[in-house]
């Protein structure tokens, strides 16, 4: 059983919040739920408390309440030019346009959940990377032959990619690999992929005026978050609560 000033949790609703919040073992998922159903319970009872209309008019609108709780009681001061300026000028290589690669790819097609099938994906991928290695003209053939994409009917050419056209788990491999033949297959989603780089152009530093919006859109909501966890900090300190300690969970208060 938790309390939270007057209202009480007992086990049933934490294992119900359980389900939110998966974890490595079932002790540090409850330790997650019942923290969580703590801070929206202070939250809830500080909104009431200062007559904010939402949290009495609905019990499930809690996005609502703690909105105009946070306008209403946290200060959330917002990056000034001079603040956007040093975050920029110490983290330029953050601020460059992507790569543009040249690919050309045959897809093994593969089911994500058949392991055995991509096993046999992935040895496939091993033979036709053998012969490429031996002679790279053969790709557009191969291609035709083997590829599972539409591409194989332009020797599996997927024309210039830049960062953020393909699937994350794909452009995480894929834009780190060196010039010519990737003599290791890609996996990913749609299956195993045989991978050719013909050409990488660099990124191109950006000026200033081109990220400053973006730069400070990430220092506000940093700044935010902190004062949100701070601002929760104080509403734990402030209550009277049974049932739970704080210092058994490392978790940020604010997810």
């Amino acid at each position: 059983m938790i309390r939270v000033n007057d209202t009480h949790f007992d086990e049933g609703a934490i294992l119900q919040e359980m389900q939110y919040h998966p974890a490595e073992n079932q002790r540090n998922a409850m330790i997650k739920a019942s923290e969580s159903l703590i801070i929206s319970e202070l939250i809830k009872q500080r909104a009431k408390a200062l007559g904010i209309k939402a949290a009495v008019e609905s019990e499930d609108d809690d996005d609502t309440f703690s909105a105009q709780l946070f306008d209403r009681e946290v200060d959330m001061p917002g990056a000034s030019e001079q603040d956007c300026r040093l975050y920029f000028d110490n983290n330029r290589e953050k601020f460059c346009s992507s790569p543009l690669l040249a690919v050309r790819h045959i897809l093994l097609a593969v089911n994500s959940e058949d392991e055995l099938a991509r096993i046999e994906a992935e040895d496939k991928a091993k033979l036709i990377i053998r012969q490429l290695c031996q002679d790279p003209n053969q790709f557009s053939v191969l291609a035709s032959l083997h590829s599972d994409c539409p591409s194989k009917k332009t020797e599996g050419q997927l024309g210039q990619i830049s960062k953020g056209q393909t699937v994350p788990e794909f452009e995480r491999q894929l834009f780190n690999c060196e010039l010519g033949l990737v003599l290791q297959s890609l996996p990913s989603r749609y299956g195993v992929h045989i991978v050719f780089i013909d050409q990488r152009v660099e990124g191109r530093p950006l000026e200033f005026v081109m990220v400053k919006e973006r730069i400070s859109d990430y220092l506000n909501e940093r700044v935010r978050r902190k004062a949100i966890a701070q601002y929760i900090e104080t509403l734990i300190a402030k209550a009277d609560i049974d049932g739970f300690d704080f210092s058994v969970s490392d978790s940020p208060l604010v997810q």
